[in-house]
This record gives C-alpha cells, structure tokens and sequence, in this order.
C-alpha cells in the first residue's frame, strides 16, 4: 500500500491529542504535510495552542501548524469544554509551545497546496468542524478534482447524536460546511459515531499505553481517561469511545473498518434535527451514493494498531 500523503485538519480536544500522536507515531507510513486547526472543541488559538504542544510531546517541532478559521461558516461557535475542558486538553499538564505557528493561514495553505501538488495525491483528514475544508472548496472550486479523498470523522447515524438528539457534534456546529463537503463530488470516507462508538477505552487498553516504556503512551492513556469520564457518564459505555484516532487507523489500515457506499446529505434548517446526518443506508431516495459510510470496525485491532504507533514515541 502506498503511503498516504496527508493534512490533518483538527480541533484539539482530548482524543484529537491522541490521533495527532498516533500521526506523529506511524512515522513513514504516512506523509504528513501539516497540522491545520479549526474551531470546534475550544477556540481557535487554544485549537492551535494545543496542537503545538502535542507536537512537542512528541518532540515533533518540525511539522507545520496552521491556523484556520475561528468560527462556523454561517452560525455562532458552538464549543465542547463541558467534555473537553476549558483548555481543550483537561486533566493532562500543558505547557506554552515555543514552536510558532505559521504565517499562513489554514485555508490558504490547503488551497495553495492542492493546486502546487500533483493531482490524486493529497487526502484531508478533517476530524472537527468542517470548516475550513468547506472555505477552501468555495474560494478555490477548482483544488475539488486534485483531492484524492476526503477522510473525515463526523456524523450519526445508527448512533443517533452525541451533541443533540439527532447531530453529532462535528456537523452540528457547522452544518453548511459539511453540506458543501458532502455536495464537492471529493470522494469522502465518513467514520461516524456508529464505528466510533465501537471503539471504547477500556481499561485493559489504557492499561497497555500506561504500560508503554515512554513518555507519550502513558500521555496518551492519561489522556483517554480525562476524556472518558463524560463519555461514561452520559453514554455508559466501556470506556470512552475512541473518535478521532480512528481516522489515523483508516489511513493506515483501511482494511481494519468495512462501510457501505450511500447518499448522505445534511440537515442545515430544522431546528429540531440540525446538523442531522440523513443517510440513505436502503438507497430509497434515488440520490448517487456520495459517502463510503463506514460503520464495522476490527476494535482490537485499531487498539492494537494506535498502541505500536504510540510505543515509536519518546
């Protein structure tokens, strides 16, 4: 399999830590280009702050961080500290990143980026808002056919909500953007709450990362149960699930998860369902599949997957 070539667009937040570290930790199997942040979980200075400092966890000051956009394309920030904390990254020490951020910002460099890179080359893995990668589709509608894919955590189905009753977080807070990702004609792979949820924190995993002779796997299980007591108590589920590392996953080893491919449109009007992912799971509707939905995944073996990845760390 070729390596994938990759810009990580990304809201940190605790499991977003996790997945950057677990990026950082499958070294040259993936390509990565740069981090770029969005808010989502906590504003976009903290969302840039703390990518950086995961960055230097990882002793990792090389790899370009980029600030995007500070707000949802249409609506007001909706943010997440009552899982996340008020730093983004609760429960776990911090410290200020003497890496800078670059010049640019975010959807200038995803723009510039496609255009200077051969075509069918480059994926965005988006695992927060959509945001910036809607921006960056509207200013610059020609990078849409130079995307080889789009992998994106977000959206519910089977799942039902986890910010509402009907939205997952990531397209709740904003809904016109992912409406236009979905809508680009990118090819797009969607891991949603329904694969997600299947992937929890159990303490027999976090104990192998406790377990790890570094410093960054115990980090990172430090992490997971700072993230796991609101996921716990709302959900009652095995341990937190394990949301945005299940992208790094995908990337490396797509054959760990199995979807099918379905229509998926966005729900941007109803106050009742906003941000609601409708997926055409029996294709009643007619519309052209538009999403590989991804909703079987091999538990174990993203854990076991994440775990070497984490182990490569200092």
């Amino acid at each position: 399999m070729t390596r994938p070539t990759i810009i990580f667009d990304t809201d940190p937040g605790l499991d977003d830590a996790v997945a950057i570290l677990a990026l950082l930790g499958a070294g040259k199997q993936i390509d990565l280009l740069a981090l770029t942040t969005v808010a989502g979980n906590v504003g976009v200075d903290l969302t840039s702050r703390n990518a950086r400092i995961v960055c230097e966890w990882a002793q990792r000051p090389d790899v370009p961080v980029y600030a995007g956009c500070e707000r949802p394309l249409r609506r007001p920030l909706v943010t997440s500290e009552h899982v996340h904390g008020k730093s983004g990254l609760d429960g776990v020490p911090l410290h200020h990143p003497e890496m800078p951020l670059q010049g640019k910002h975010a959807v200038d460099f995803i723009i510039d980026t496609l255009r200077e890179a051969a075509a069918g080359t480059i994926t965005l893995s988006p695992v927060g808002p959509l945001t910036n990668i809607a921006l960056a589709l509207a200013k610059a509608p020609d990078i849409a056919p130079r995307i080889k894919e789009i992998v994106l955590m977000g959206g519910s189905y089977f799942a039902g909500g986890n910010i509402s009753p009907a939205a997952e977080f990531n397209i709740f807070v904003d809904p016109e953007a992912a409406a236009i990702v979905l809508g680009s004609g990118v090819p797009i792979v969607m891991l949603p709450l329904d694969v997600t949820h299947q992937v929890g924190a159990s303490a027999a995993r976090i104990a192998r990362l406790h377990a790890l002779s570094n410093r960054c796997g115990p980090l990172a299980a430090d992490i997971l149960i700072s993230h796991e007591r609101h996921d716990v108590q709302r959900f009652g589920v095995n341990g937190a699930p394990l949301h945005d590392p299940c992208v790094v996953a995908y990337l490396l080893q797509p054959g760990l998860f199995k979807g099918r491919r379905v229509n998926v449109e966005v729900e941007t009007a109803s106050p009742l369902t906003l941000g609601a992912t409708v997926v055409d799971w029996w294709g009643v509707s007619g519309r052209s599949a538009n999403v590989l939905y991804l909703t079987e995944v091999d538990a174990d073996g993203v854990y076991a997957l994440l775990t070497d990845c984490l182990a490569r760390l200092p």
